[in-house]
């Protein structure tokens, strides 16, 4: 299946998702760790879409998300700015283009490695408190602990 680039848009617009999580890891030097992610889920009837995105994007996963559901999930961070790249060249119509402005910005942040200081992490959170998946309690308490190594 070859796809075009607006369909991609479209499709992503209905389907797709820009999500951040930023979880405790031990091993990071501030105490936890950023985890974008681009993901799209189809039902398994229409996993073959899945499959063409990875070969659109060149990279990912394909995989059971859910019972009779699959999920492409990028997660790389080089194939992640490529993902970026295509949707400023292509951007999207719906308010998903919001949340996507604000995964773009944190992906830059990364890059520049940001998330690796204290500073850089705070300003992620309060950028993902503001999009649509975030997970407010749990970004409360990572900031309160932030605080609480600093204060």
């Amino acid at each position: 299946m070859e796809l075009d680039p607006q369909w991609v848009v479209g499709f992503v617009d209905g389907e797709g998702c820009f999500y951040v999580d930023v979880n405790p890891h031990q091993e990071m030097a501030i105490g936890y760790q950023v985890l974008p992610e681009f993901r799209v889920v189809q039902h398994e009837r229409d996993v073959q879409v899945l499959y063409s995105l990875k070969r659109f994007f060149h990279c990912g996963v394909v995989r059971r998300n859910h019972e009779d559901r699959y999920e492409l999930r990028i997660r790389k961070l080089s194939c992640l700015l490529e993902v970026v790249a295509f949707f400023e060249r292509y951007p999207l119509k719906t308010k998903k283009q919001v949340d996507f402005r604000k995964f773009a910005q944190i992906i830059r942040m990364m890059t520049e490695k940001r998330h690796l200081a204290q500073d850089g992490l705070e300003q992620i959170i309060d950028i993902t408190l503001t999009m649509n998946r975030a997970d407010k309690q749990k970004a409360a308490t990572i900031l309160q602990d932030l605080h609480t190594k600093t204060g």
